[in-house]
């Protein structure tokens, strides 16, 4: 059991590796708040115990939590500058770093070599309490599978804050297979990866930033460790515990959304494709649609800012009967292409109102784009 109730400082004194330092730092301050109004959510707490240094960091949705080996000559805990002090230990030269908490002074001193630094500290009393992690009650899932999930369906999370419940991605474990979808409105990403092992029952809208810092600190680990609780998820990788609330509310019904019958249904190679929308892409400016245009054997791709100039691009396309037009978001549309992880992109489309769908290859990943009306 790892117990993270804060203890008032009395005076840490610890010696520890730069490297292993600044490495585990720069994981960690990741989960400080970029606001102000809390300053003590602004810090990274240190709590020395027995032969290790915890680090913790807080914004009060994610919190991340890592263990340094250090000699530790006086246990406490203090909280201090997050931001700062990962600067402070990228900076300082290779070898030992001693920390040292000064209470009646509400200060700690950092040095190294010839190098010394004062900071002053936050309230450690204020710091909040982190969820405790059972580690008997951990389930191990398969990395790569998570990872890369999270990566196919992260982008299309939303981030605008008055719709909480699209600023997360649909987590569900399925017999054999994960299946995550994220969507902010405009378009829709779902994916199902099969897994090998027993997965533990989970359907929860998780953060999509608390899963991308995961799939961030998930790189290299040899496996992903997750635990449960009433309204928090705990992940464990490579020695960095993440932790975050669900979020509160119906997730759309994504199947719903999903057309069941198109008009067309073309199958094009996606990296030629890739490589069109993404020059065009530099004429969409000031939220100027990209248009495809689908005629007779070809798809041409263009885009017009008024003031700033325009662009056109011709690719073969197997495309037969009346032309048609179709106006997307030039970011969402690349997103969409990017994510699909095949040779050939079959487009599918219905008419120029109605959403489009982006597949690949296999049928485990769907990508949804509406699109934009056209002048004219």
């Amino acid at each position: 059991m790892i117990d993270s109730e804060t203890v008032v400082g009395t005076g840490l004194r610890i010696t520890v590796a730069k490297d292993e330092l600044a490495t585990k730092l720069a994981v960690v301050a990741r989960g400080v708040s970029t606001r102000t109004t809390v300053l003590v959510l602004g810090g990274i707490q240190l709590r020395a115990e027995g032969s290790q240094l915890h680090l913790a960091a807080t914004d009060m949705e994610v919190s991340l939590r890592a263990v340094v080996d250090a000699q530790v000559s006086s246990e406490g805990t203090v909280v201090v500058p997050g931001r700062l002090l990962l600067d402070i230990g990228r900076s300082l030269s290779n070898g030992e770093v001693s920390i040292e908490h000064h209470p009646d002074e509400a200060v700690v001193v950092v040095s190294a070599g010839a190098a010394t630094y004062r900071l002053h500290t936050y309230s450690s009393e204020d710091f909040p309490r982190l969820p405790e992690v059972d580690t008997e009650a951990l389930h191990t899932i398969d990395r790569d599978a998570l990872v890369e999930t999270i990566a196919r369906v992260g982008r299309s999370a939303s981030r605008d804050e008055s719709r909480p419940v699209l600023t997360g991605i649909l987590v569900r474990f399925e017999p054999g297979k994960i299946v995550m979808a994220a969507t902010d409105s405009y378009r829709l990403a779902v994916k199902e990866t099969p897994v090998t092992g027993t997965l533990p029952d989970l359907e929860a809208i998780i953060p999509a930033r608390a899963l991308q810092e995961l799939a961030r600190i998930a790189t290299g680990a040899a496996e992903v460790q997750l635990g449960m609780q009433e309204n928090h998820v705990v992940f464990g990788a490579d020695g960095t515990w993440l932790t975050t609330r669900r979020i509160d509310g119906q997730f759309p019904n994504y199947r719903q959304l999903l057309p069941e019958q198109f008009e067309y249904e073309l199958p094009l190679p996606r990296e030629e494709v890739l490589e069109v929308v993404r020059r065009v892409s530099l004429m969409a400016q000031r939220n100027s649609p990209l248009r495809l245009r689908f005629a007779e054997g070809e798809l041409t791709v263009s885009a017009i800012t008024q003031d700033v100039g325009e662009a056109r691009e011709s690719l073969p396309a197997p495309f037969t009967g009346d032309a048609m037009e179709i106006g997307f978001n030039a970011e969402f549309l690349r997103d969409g292409l990017e994510s699909v992880d095949s040779e050939t992109i079959k487009f599918k489309l219905i008419s120029p109102l109605r959403p489009a769908v982006l597949e690949g290859d296999a049928d485990d990943y769907v990508y949804l784009i509406m699109p934009i009306r056209l002048a004219g």
